[in-house]
């Protein structure tokens, strides 16, 4: 075939996969959420009844800074559901966290428990039939949020519909019966839950119940009723071979791995924990934030972001902000908003990953470009090592894992009276592209508690930058006495560190 005909053929492929690429309206069937009503309220409700009326109009929050109490939580709640589950989540795994989790949700099914399952579609690949087998329970839907047309050709869908499949959804919450809920940066696998021999993340969630509890499940309303939710069944055909969830997570079970960390799961119920009182709470009022979910189509009016949000629930920093973030790219506008709290006498540190750390390369090219800007102007900046965690020990024993570690945890903390836990990343993504959401919290304890935790650990766990007399950029590793100072970045390579330097003078901020 001459050239020109092979080119004609090529963009007439591309102009009927852009065609083909084209989603159709959702179609929503009938499936509103189950509220509680008086002649029937769930075991969950009646045990958290005493704390709410000794409360009144507070929300109770408990930190779930370690891996295994985070699943352990997720799992007790479902265990624990009597009426309601809504889940919604960025990424799914097809591993022994998410096959021990969907097993879960089928036995809570099983039970007559209502279950909607939300997962945005951008990690969902080689999934259909799994998912599509969870959704044929008559007690439980799957819907996708953005959902890629073509199932096993997702790069072409990318070229012709990037501009819609660019947005995600990258809201994470776990409700059960309109009164306890899961939230922060945790996704459902294992790197996320301290089990596996690849990076494990260190992360943070929080357990919340009261008033906060039923406001995520309206949320939750939005999302699943928004014009950017399909039904499975809408955007995918039924798999050739059947899938048992059952016999999937038998088999985890048998592993190594997934008996050690069935065993680690504590043996008393979630219920149990909350009337003993080994279960502690703290009682404060709880602002839930959400990006509209027509973010994902571009459509959402301004002051209905979590990015507009924040400032006004946080207020503005007096005494001192602590940033965790992941994924740092603070653009000019960040390092300006940061070096005038500084040029205030507001203390600023910043807590993201290094280079050697970071699962995503070319975020911490938007991130480095700033530095010398930033500590110039008296920020304080950390930068996680790959092989150390924060907060509380994050690496089970029984993990036998020699595994790195990357910082997923996404939590500010303002002077001593805020502090905010959620998906949201100080980034252009977090702000602009993907949808998120969080917990603004007002609890000073919380707040001094998630502080210490950090300034504990930072000395083992992460490295100090700083500027040596000449203005180079030095990293300091306080575990050692005196510090070790290196004058390139710990860990990496020159070929790593000359990819991100690269990567640094292409405007890709707006990505990030």
């Amino acid at each position: 075939m001459a050239p020109f005909f092979r080119y004609l053929l090529l963009v007439f492929m591309c102009m009927g996969l852009a065609a083909c690429s084209r989603l159709p309206p959702p179609v929503h069937e009938s499936a509103e959420t189950v509220k509680p009503n008086a002649s029937s309220v769930s075991a969950l409700a009646r045990a958290l009844a005493p704390l709410q009326q000794a409360n009144a109009g507070q929300s109770g929050v408990a930190l779930l800074p370690g891996g295994r109490e985070a699943l352990a939580a997720r799992l007790g709640l479902i265990d624990a559901a009597q009426r309601s589950i809504d889940v919604q989540y960025y990424i799914w795994n097809d591993d022994v966290a998410g096959l021990l989790m969907f097993d879960a949700l089928k036995r809570a099914a099983d039970r007559g428990v209502t279950v909607r399952l939300l997962l945005d579609d951008n990690n969902t690949k080689g999934m259909d039939a799994l998912l599509w087998e969870v959704d044929q329970h008559e007690n439980i839907q799957v819907r996708l949020f953005n959902p890629f047309v073509h199932r096993h050709f997702r790069f072409w869908s990318y070229l012709t519909d990037f501009k819609r499949l660019n947005r995600r959804m990258h809201n994470k919450s776990l409700t059960v019966d309109n009164a306890a809920s899961v939230l922060g940066g945790r996704n459902i696998g294992d790197a996320y839950f301290e089990l596996g021999q690849e990076t494990l993340f260190v992360d943070l969630d929080v357990l919340a119940v009261g008033p906060v509890a039923n406001e995520v499940t309206d949320d939750f309303d939005r999302y699943w009723s928004s014009e950017s939710s399909y039904p499975v069944w809408q955007v995918m055909s039924a798999p050739a071979e059947k899938v048992s969830i059952t016999e999937r997570a038998n088999e985890v079970r048998r592993l190594k791995v997934g008996r050690a960390y069935h065993d680690s799961v504590s043996e008393q119920s979630l219920i149990d924990a909350i009337q003993s009182g080994s279960l502690v709470f703290h009682w404060a009022p709880v602002h839930l934030v959400s990006d509209d979910p027509k973010k994902a189509l571009g459509l959402a009016q301004p002051g209905k972001l979590v990015i507009d949000a924040l400032p006004q629930l946080l207020g503005t920093p007096h005494e001192r902000l602590m940033v965790v973030s992941p994924y740092l790219v603070p653009t000019s506008n960040g390092t300006q908003f940061f070096t005038q709290l500084a040029d205030r006498g507001v203390e600023v540190r910043i807590l993201t990953n290094s280079l050697a750390a970071t699962d995503v390369a070319v975020v911490h090219s938007g991130y480095a470009k700033w530095r010398k800007a930033l500590l110039k102007a008296g920020v304080t900046l950390f930068e996680m090592k790959p092989a150390y965690s924060v907060g509380q020990v994050s690496r089970p024993a029984f993990s036998g894992s020699s595994s790195a570690s990357s910082l997923h945890a996404k939590t500010f903390a303002v002077d001593s009276s805020h502090l905010f836990v959620g998906s949201f990343n100080f980034d252009p993504r977090s702000a602009r592209l993907n949808t998120e959401m969080g917990l603004v919290i007002e609890s000073p304890e919380m707040v001094s508690q998630v502080w210490d935790n950090v300034q504990n650990a930072l000395a083992q766990s992460s490295y100090q930058v700083a500027l040596d007399p000449a203005g180079n950029l030095i990293w300091l590793d306080h575990s050692n006495d005196p510090p070790i100072a290196y004058k390139s970045e710990p860990g990496t390579n020159v070929f790593s560190r000359s990819a991100v330097w690269l990567m640094s003078k292409l405007p890709l901020d707006w990505l990030l």
